[in-house]
């Protein structure tokens, strides 16, 4: 497999990560004290509500960026054990491209939107469910599941215009993946409109998927070249 991370940006959004917690944690801390040492002076009567909003929001910020670039093992370490071992002829793009991972092999071109909620997740023919969410988790640190549908859907219309773009020639359409890489997830995706598994099922579907159209060597040149790789 041919690995091409974008380690720069990795790096630039861990830093935005610790920086921007520990900022809403003490902007947070800060107007705790104020309220309990100037409660009685009506020029400091709004601080506390100012610190709690903008603390709180530098912390979300801050909690976003943690879960994706610090936190270990990270979505592109995770995809890329699960991947390990497959031949030459898969491309493995982090943070190089407009979808944020994105396998290029024989079967075509895959985005991959990795997951890492814990639990129970299922689709239920109508929308996807998480049964391991809860307040508490939401609270420290844990994100909701959002719209896989909508985020995979999203990802595949950049990436396309990018390739029409910057490769062109006669393309094949882009595909999407749903991948749960928490050790703890269980994965009922039956019928579900994207393809949907845990982490260590992405290497043997993948790789029993059939041959089918996907970029060729000058495509693959032309791409590497627009991304200065």
């Amino acid at each position: 497999m041919r690995l091409l991370t974008n380690e720069k940006l990795i790096k630039r959004n861990a830093a935005i990560g610790k920086y921007t917690v520990i900022g809403g944690l003490a902007i947070l801390i800060g107007g705790l004290i104020v309220s309990f040492t100037k409660q009685n002076d009506p020029d400091w009567q709004l601080v506390p509500f100012y610190t709690l909003l903008v603390g709180f929001l530098l912390s979300n910020v801050g909690t976003y960026y943690f879960n994706r670039y610090v936190r270990e093992p990270r979505a592109d370490q995770a995809l890329e054990g699960a991947l390990k071992g497959s031949d030459d002829r898969y491309y493995f793009y982090n943070y190089r491209l407009p979808a944020s991972h994105v396998v290029v092999c024989p079967a075509g071109i895959y985005v991959i939107v990795p997951k890492f909620q814990a639990g129970k997740v299922e689709w239920d023919g109508k929308r996807w469910k998480h049964h391991g969410a809860s307040l508490f988790r939401s609270i420290f640190g844990q994100e909701g599941l959002g719209n896989p549908n909508s985020e995979v859907a999203s990802e595949i219309a950049a990436l396309s215009k990018f390739l029409a773009k910057k490769v062109g020639g006669e393309l094949t359409p882009v595909q999407g993946l749903i991948v749960f890489y928490s050790p703890q997830a269980q994965v009922e995706a039956k019928n579900a409109p994207i393809p949907a598994m845990h982490i260590k099922q992405l290497k043997e579907y993948l790789r029993k998927l059939p041959k089918g159209p996907s970029l060729n060597n000058e495509q693959i040149a032309k791409l590497n070249e627009a991304i200065g790789a």
